[in-house]
């Protein structure tokens, strides 16, 4: 939280000598000091980012962004929470294909911080318009600077410095409004789980594997050797015979005709 203070409005301001004027009136135990804060209209900004677990290990995570880059987050606390289909789970219970949001709301609040300082005592010594040198009502004296075009209240009567004398009861006081930035944030993670696969489409059947045994087959007879056709007959058997006999017979002649 960064905070701008400017002061606004000034009845008042002392400083002493060598110490600011806060810590010199902090220090004085008559010194009154109060402060008060009011707060103006807020406004709010939300940032939506999302992705997809796309890989899951114990606490570390991989996230596929919507936008398409990998975000890993190395350690997820284990207390950390989302609230996923209605249900509040942590990291234990994350699935890979998981789709978180998480939302981010930024409330800026703008403040005014009042702060109020009064003082009085006696004047014992005075060098306008530089300082000035009150007795307070403890005893003690104490040194103040004093700011450009300061006014005193004495008797209820106003005075600057060139007016103050020794001895006048006079009484400061001092407001400042600060303004100031609150800024918080707020982070809710929401999900979803993994859909389910498909179903097969209405119209086609949901075929089921069913395994029938098969008896092995029977081996096949073997092929009887094919028979010789019938075409054969004894008549070139007995002609060949014949045509023998009557070549020795005409060879038993030719013997005789030589001898």
């Amino acid at each position: 939280m960064n905070a701008k203070t400017r002061s606004t409005q000034v009845w008042l301001t002392l400083a002493a000598g060598t110490m600011c004027l806060a810590f010199a009136l902090s220090l004085s135990a008559q010194v009154q000091t109060e402060t008060s804060t009011t707060s103006q209209t807020p406004t709010s900004t939300s940032k939506t980012v999302g992705g997809t677990i796309v890989y899951l290990n114990g606490n570390d995570v991989i996230i596929k962004m919507d936008d398409g880059t990998l975000k890993h987050i190395s350690n997820v606390s284990p207390t950390q929470t989302a609230t996923v289909d209605g249900k509040e789970i942590t990291i234990k219970d994350a699935k890979v294909g998981m789709h978180l949001t998480k939302t981010i709301t930024t409330t800026t609040t703008p403040k005014i911080i009042t702060t109020t300082q009064s003082v009085t005592g006696t004047v014992w010594q005075v060098s306008p318009p530089n300082s000035v040198i009150l007795t307070l009502e403890d005893g003690k004296n104490q040194q103040f600077k004093i700011p450009k075009g300061q006014k005193f209240n004495v008797d209820g009567q106003e005075t600057d410095a060139w007016g103050l004398k020794k001895g006048m009861k006079i009484s400061a006081t001092r407001v400042v409004e600060a303004p100031e930035t609150v800024v918080t944030q707020q982070a809710s993670i929401t999900g979803t789980m993994p859909p389910p696969p498909p179903p097969p489409p209405a119209d086609q059947p949901i075929l089921v594997a069913v395994v029938v045994p098969v008896p092995a087959a029977a081996p096949e007879p073997a092929a009887a050797p094919a028979a010789l056709p019938k075409t054969g007959s004894s008549l070139p058997l007995i002609g060949l015979l014949g045509f023998l006999s009557l070549a020795a017979s005409f060879g038993v002649r030719a013997v005789r005709g030589i001898s």
